[in-house]
């Protein structure tokens, strides 16, 4: 099943973000990924799924 990232992507543009295993809920956020896992600890998160937020979303078409 497809996740909807959309509000993440809003609202943490160009961000550091760390998820919960469910893969939606944020449990972290900051510059680094530094502060990221600092935060997520603090809530209990020891070890998030970390996420580099991009500034801008660009379709692809293509191949590597």
């Amino acid at each position: 099943m497809a996740i909807d990232w959309t509000p993440i992507v809003n609202k943490y543009k160009g961000l550091w973000v760390g998820l919960k295993d469910d893969e939606q809920t944020v449990v972290g956020s900051g510059k680094t990924v530094q502060e990221v896992l600092e935060k997520s600890k603090r809530s209990g998160f020891p070890k998030p799924i970390l996420l580099r937020v991009p500034t801008k979303v660009l379709p692809y078409v293509g191949s590597i």
